[in-house]
């Protein structure tokens, strides 16, 4: 895939993600985009720092744990998509309530890395201490949260 295309997809993932219609939410270009053995990254020292490798592993471990401490209806809004090559730089602004109704609004700026039309690699920066306030320390040895 060429520069537009890889960006192309990137804006279609996130808008199907954050439609403002609850309801007509859709997470499945996503997950149908990761390669198999695509890796998140979380960068920085904290608790969440790790690498999930493999999409089972994204999908489950990092997204599956995410969603057990925030509300439905979660969502993550892009505002901003840089691309040069086979890489797609996303700023973007969470919208989303813990359980316990503190907001968790972080700040990202996420690197995707593609590879014929597939996400290989992605690399995660945010506020680790306003993670760590509103989500909790990521447990230890990793989880298995089901999806």
């Amino acid at each position: 895939m060429n520069v537009s295309a890889n960006k192309k997809l990137m804006q279609d993932i996130f808008a199907a993600a954050a439609n403002p219609d609850p309801a007509a939410r859709d997470r499945a270009l996503f997950a149908a985009s990761l390669a198999e053995d695509a890796k998140w990254v979380v960068t920085g020292q904290y608790s969440w720092s790790r690498t999930f490798s493999g999409k089972e592993s994204i999908l489950n471990d990092l997204h599956g744990y995410v969603r057990t401490r925030l509300r439905d209806r979660t969502r993550t809004v892009a505002h901003r998509f840089i691309a040069d090559g086979d890489v797609v730089v996303v700023e973007a602004k969470g919208d989303n309530v813990t359980p316990e109704g503190v907001r968790y609004d972080n700040d990202y700026c996420l690197v995707f890395r593609l590879e014929d039309g597939k996400i290989k690699e992605i690399r995660e920066y945010c506020d680790s201490i306003l993670t760590e306030r509103a989500l909790g320390s990521f447990p230890q040895g990793g989880v298995r949260a089901a999806g």
